[in-house]
């Protein structure tokens, strides 16, 4: 049990409830919010699934900065918008949870430039901006283990930060069960520029597959989770077969000294880009060769 001088300033608060509340409301708008078209077949394996984190771990770079840029081009919203809310998300990712009026400022502002466009406009343009810049930077090797899990007759969900209109887009297009992502409040369809609860980020990822696993009834420890981010370990430790996918320091530590999965595809996607296409395509299936493998002995 830490010491209460190793907490967090927001947990001595006495604002930690509070943060948890949110957290869980974000799980639950996200679960309640999944998308389930391609989910409504019966599942070959219907306790065990997998889960994804979308931000350098599926997508190079960070889909909801795609997203922005180009809505930008479109004159979605003007510069001062977005550079006011990158501001508040940078400092937010820098300082953490120790300036707690801060993170107030950076939630609120969060999504704040899509208030009062419809619904059926962002997911429109969400579509254009998919195959513009998206696509193009999915990592192959994770493409890849998501569709073993997929011919293995399991269900694949994407769990991110990002909202859960443009995750819906990215799932279906990679031919996933669905998504999970923040869920932006909206009046007969217009967005009012709030969030339901909070960012689907770190703890509320927990919530969020914690809610669908109850809902689909899901075998936790039958399940696999990938993440890129020492932040997603609320995730990545609910389920019985974490990996981490092209970690940051913290994760790759962690998965280490847990003995976790670790893939790191970003090599490859250098070669890619210098002309090594075949090496490339060769590391992504040695990859999900080897993924397959220690897919199967976790689920015997």
């Amino acid at each position: 049990m830490p010491d209460a001088d190793d907490l967090p300033h927001v947990l001595r608060s006495g604002r930690a409830p509070n943060l948890r509340r949110r957290s869980v409301l974000a799980g639950q708008a996200a679960a309640s919010s999944t998308e389930v078209e391609s989910a409504l077949r019966v599942p070959a394996d219907p306790t065990s699934a997998a889960f994804f984190d979308v931000d350098n771990t599926v997508m190079q770079g960070a889909s909801i900065f795609h997203l922005a840029r180009g809505l930008h081009r479109r004159d979605f919203f003007t510069t001062r918008d977005i550079l006011g809310a990158v501001w508040k998300q940078t400092y937010f990712r820098i300082v953490g949870v120790e300036d707690p009026e801060h993170i107030e400022a950076s939630r609120a502002s969060a999504l704040a430039f899509i208030k009062g466009h419809t619904v059926a406009e962002l997911e429109e343009l969400g579509e254009e901006i998919f195959d513009e810049v998206m696509a193009s930077r999915i990592w192959p090797g994770t493409r890849a283990l998501a569709q073993l899990h997929i011919d293995q007759g399991q269900r694949v969900w994407l769990v991110t930060a990002a909202p859960i209109e443009i995750a819906r887009i990215i799932a279906r297009r990679l031919g996933l069960t669905g998504a999970m992502g923040t869920v932006a409040e909206d009046i007969d369809g217009v967005y009012t520029g709030r969030l339901v609860g909070d960012m689907l980020h770190g703890p509320a990822k927990g919530e969020a597959v914690k809610a669908l696993a109850e809902r689909e009834g899901l075998d936790l420890a039958r399940c696999s989770a990938y993440s890129d981010s020492f932040n997603d370990l609320p995730m990545l430790t609910l389920v019985g077969d974490p990996c981490a996918i092209n970690p940051d320091s913290r994760l790759r530590e962690h998965a280490r000294a847990q003995g976790w999965r670790i893939r790191d595809y970003r090599t490859g996607r250098k070669a890619a880009r210098a002309g090594l296409m075949a090496a490339g395509a060769a590391g992504a299936l040695a990859g999900a060769t080897a993924a397959a493998a220690a897919i199967r002995r976790r689920l015997r």
